[in-house]
C-alpha cells in the first residue's frame, strides 16, 4: 500500500510515539477492506508500539478503523482510507493518540479539555479536498484531549449512500450529534468558539483592553503576514487582527509560481506563514472580522470589530484580501452547498457520474472544467465573453475532452432546484437573446475575485471596483493608513506580489512613525532595528 519512501518518512515519525497505539479495524470481504488492512499492516510493521486488531461483527462502518491507546479514553475513527490530503491527518492522529504533544496554543488545548457535554462529530471529506484536513485534524485532536468528544472522519466518495441520504453536496460537512454543525474549512479555534459560547465574549473583552499598537495589520494572508514580520523586525509594537490566518491561500489547491518553492499547497503554505509570524513578538488576534475604521485628531486609527471590541494603531496596514465573486443570480445563495460550489477540488468527487456546469472561461474556470471532466459524466462550461480567456494550452486540453461542452457569449441568469438541491440552470444567449435551460446537478462558480472592502466604503478612497486606492508606497487616502495585497489597486493578484506589497506597506508605516515622532520604540531602538 505505502511506497518505500513514504514508509521511511512514516517510520521516522512513529519513533516519536510515547505510548502504545492500537489500530482496531472493522472490515468486510470487500476490496476496500483488504486495502485498508494492507495499510494498517504497513503501519504496524514500522513501529513496535503499534498493534492491529480486526473485527468483522461490530456495528461500525466498513471499512473503518479506530486509533486507540490502552488506558486512555479516546474515540477517534477513520471510515475509508485516509490517503491523499488526509494522509497527514492519519499521521497526526497516530502521533497524538500515541502521546506526542500538539503544537497548538496551550490555552486553546486547555479550553478543549474543559468543554463539558457529550459531542459526537462526523466529518465527511474527499481525498482531493485541501480544506478537509484542517477540520479532520482539529476534531481528531479534540477527541484525543477530551473523552467527551467523539469523532469519525468519513470518505464521502466511499460511502455514497450516506452522502445521498444526508444530502451532502459540499465537503467538509460536519455533523454534531446527528445534526449539521457546519460546512467548509474550520480551525480548532473556530470549532471551540462555536461550542464554548462564552469564548467570543471573553476574547472581545481581552482585545478591548489592549494598548495602542505602533503597527496594526488587518488581515492574515500573505500581504498581512509579510507586513507583520517586517514591522515586528523594527522592534515596534505590532498586532494582527485576522478573520482566518492564511486568507484566500487556504482555498488554493496548488502553488507552483512562488519563487524558490517549486510546489506547495495552500494550507501548508498558510501554516508556514503563521508559524513564521509567531517567531516574532506579534500579537495575533484570530477570528476577528473588521467592521469599521475611524481616525481621531491625533492620527490614531481605530478598527471596530464585529465582536464588539475595538483595537487601535498609530499606523494601520489594511490587507483584507479578496473572496470568490458570486454570480448574483436567483438560486445561487439558496443552493449554496446544495449543488452550487466554489471549490472543484474539494467538492468535485461528490458529483461523480453527474452533470455539472463551470461558470467562467478564465484559467481557473478552464482548469476546473478539465479536473471535473475526469470525475463527472459531463461538464458544460459557460463563458460570458465571446471567447475563452484562459491560456491557450489549457484551452487545447479542454477542447480535447469528449464530455465537455463550451458555450460562449452566455450569461447565467438563474440557478434552478427542487428546494433541496440543484437540478439545472438558465442562461441567456447574448447574441440572439434567447434563454436556454441546462439540466444538471452541480454548478461550480469560477468568475474571479471581489475585494473585502465593503466596510471601508465611507472611510478611505476606493476604486470603482471596490479596491483600496494606494500609491507607490502603499499609502491610502488617510494619513497613517496603508494597504497591500489583493484588496488594493495594485495589479496582478499573485501571492508573491502581495507579500512584496505587504513588506512595502510595513516599511512605509515605520517611515511614517519616524517622521511623526510617534512610535513607542525609542529612537535608539529604531536606529538599532534599521542597522
Amino acid at each position: 500500500m505505502l511506497e518505500d519512501d513514504l514508509k521511511t518518512q512514516l517510520k521516522a515519525y512513529l519513533e516519536r510515539l510515547q505510548r502504545p497505539v492500537v489500530l482496531v479495524a472493522s472490515v468486510d470481504d470487500g476490496t476496500k477492506s483488504a486495502e485498508m488492512l494492507e495499510l494498517l499492516e504497513d503501519i504496524r510493521a514500522l513501529s513496535d508500539k503499534v498493534t492491529v486488531e480486526v473485527s468483522r461483527d461490530d456495528a461500525h462502518r466498513k471499512p473503518s478503523f479506530a486509533i486507540t491507546s490502552p488506558g486512555h479514553d479516546i474515540d477517534l475513527r477513520f471510515a475509508g482510507l485516509p490517503m491523499g490530503h488526509e494522509f497527514t491527518s492519519l499521521v497526526l492522529a497516530l502521533l497524538q493518540v500515541g502521546g506526542h504533544p500538539s503544537k497548538a496554543a496551550p490555552e486553546l488545548l486547555e479550553q478543549v479539555r474543559n468543554l463539558e457535554g457529550e459531542y459526537r462529530f462526523e466529518t465527511y471529506f474527499s481525498l482531493s479536498c485541501q480544506n478537509c484536513p484542517d477540520v479532520v485534524q482539529a476534531l481528531n485532536l479534540a477527541a484525543v484531549l477530551n473523552p467527551n468528544i467523539h469523532h469519525v472522519s468519513i470518505d464521502g466518495a466511499l460511502f455514497q449512500d450516506e452522502v445521498e441520504a444526508r444530502e451532502i453536496m459540499s465537503v467538509p460537512t460536519v455533523f454534531l450529534n446527528g445534526e449539521v454543525f457546519d460546512q467548509g474549512r474550520m480551525s480548532l479555534e473556530q470549532i471551540v468558539a462555536k461550542l464554548d459560547t462564552g469564548a467570543a465574549r471573553r476574547d472581545a473583552a481581552a482585545i478591548a483592553k489592549k494598548d495602542v499598537f505602533d503597527v496594526l495589520v488587518v488581515g492574515g494572508g500573505p500581504a498581512g503576514a509579510a507586513a507583520a514580520i517586517y514591522a515586528a523586525r523594527k522592534g515596534i509594537r505590532t498586532g494582527v487582527a485576522s478573520e482566518r490566518f492564511g486568507g484566500q491561500v487556504l482555498d488554493t489547491m496548488s502553488i507552483e509560481n512562488f519563487i524558490s518553492v517549486p510546489h506547495t499547497e495552500g494550507p501548508r503554505f498558510a501554516a508556514q506563514l503563521e508559524a513564521h509570524v509567531r517567531e516574532y513578538d506579534v500579537d495575533i488576534m484570530n477570528l476577528q472580522r473588521a467592521k469599521s475604521l475611524s481616525q481621531d485628531a491625533d492620527g490614531v486609527t481605530t478598527i471596530e470589530l464585529e465582536s464588539g471590541a475595538s483595537v487601535r494603531g498609530r499606523t494601520v496596514v489594511l490587507a483584507t484580501g479578496a473572496r470568490w465573486r458570486q454570480m448574483g443570480v436567483p438560486g445561487e445563495d439558496q443552493y449554496r452547498n446544495k449543488g452550487v460550489a466554489y471549490c472543484p477540488h474539494c467538492d468535485g468527487p461528490l458529483f461523480k457520474g453527474k452533470r455539472v456546469a463551470v461558470i467562467g472561461g478564465g484559467n481557473s474556470g478552464v482548469e476546473a472544467a478539465i479536473d471535473l471532466a475526469g470525475l463527472v459524466a459531463h461538464v458544460t462550461l459557460i463563458e460570458f465573453d465571446s471567447q475563452l480567456r484562459a491560456d491557450e494550452v489549457l484551452q487545447r486540453k479542454l477542447r480535447s475532452l469528449p464530455n465537455v461542452r463550451i458555450i460562449t457569449s452566455a450569461q447565467t441568469t438563474e440557478v434552478l432546484g427542487d428546494g433541496k438541491r440543484v437540478n439545472g440552470l438558465v442562461y441567456r444567449d447574448r447574441v440572439g437573446g434567447d434563454s436556454h435551460r441546462v439540466e444538471l446537478e452541480g454548478v461550480f462558480v469560477q468568475i474571479g475575485l471581489l475585494p473585502n472592502t465593503e466596510w471601508l466604503k465611507d472611510a478611505i478612497e476606493l476604486s470603482p471596483r471596490g479596491e483600496i486606492v494606494v500609491d507607490a508606497a502603499g499609502r491610502t487616502s488617510l494619513p497613517g493608513v496603508f494597504a497591500a495585497g489583493d484588496a488594493t489597486t495594485v495589479p496582478y493578484k499573485q501571492i508573491v506580489i502581495a507579500m512584496g506589497e505587504g513588506a512595502k506597506a510595513a516599511l512605509s508605516a515605520f517611515d511614517h512613525l519616524i517622521r511623526s515622532s510617534s512610535p513607542a520604540a525609542t529612537a535608539a531602538d529604531a536606529e538599532a532595528a534599521t542597522a
